[in-house]
């Protein structure tokens, strides 16, 4: 189980992010790019993602991740190393008729979970990853990532003033 403290220890986030921070710092879909052993890139869309990702499924987990609030999101972190699993076209329009049938316009992220986990079942398994691997390759992002420096927020501010004195 100390294998898996690393990815208990992520955070996650809503939206997407240029680069994770030191706490992980990026939503479901990022997390789950890292630990398949890809390098890391930001996310808008399961589009962005790796052939090997089921769109629906990733679809599902960016909606997930992104209408949670932060202590509830941190509920999507066992699913971060069971999103590569992309099956055929048939299996895919199987995952996405599964989900559509039960998503609903307001649901609990509890029921959400169990939505994500019927998907899950159907079809192609993702590859069995050894926790030891996981938290490898998250530490490896973490430790890469430079915490925001003042310049950088000063940067950003002078964007943003910039923006409303020519709309001024």
């Amino acid at each position: 189980m100390e294998a898996f403290d690393t990815i208990l220890n992520w955070k996650l986030k809503r939206g997407s992010h240029t680069f994770p921070g030191p706490d992980g710092g990026t939503c479901i879909n990022e997390a789950a790019i890292v630990a398949a052993g890809f390098p890391y890139w930001p996310v808008r869309s399961a589009y962005d993602m790796p052939a090997c990702f089921s769109r629906p499924i990733c679809t599902l987990a960016l909606y997930l991740n992104d209408c949670s609030s932060d202590e509830e999101r941190q509920h999507l972190l066992p699913f971060v190393t069971r999103l590569a699993c992309a099956d055929t076209a048939e299996v895919e329009q199987q995952r996405e008729a599964y989900i559509a049938s039960r998503m609903r316009y307001r649901f609990s992220l509890w029921e959400g979970l169990q939505i994500l986990e019927g998907a899950l079942a159907i079809g192609r398994q993702a590859d069995g990853l050894a926790p030891e691997e996981v938290t490898t390759r998250l530490e490896t992002v973490r430790q890469s990532a430079t915490p925001p420096t003042p310049a950088a927020y000063a940067s950003k501010l002078a964007k943003i003033k910039a923006w409303f004195d020519t709309v001024a």
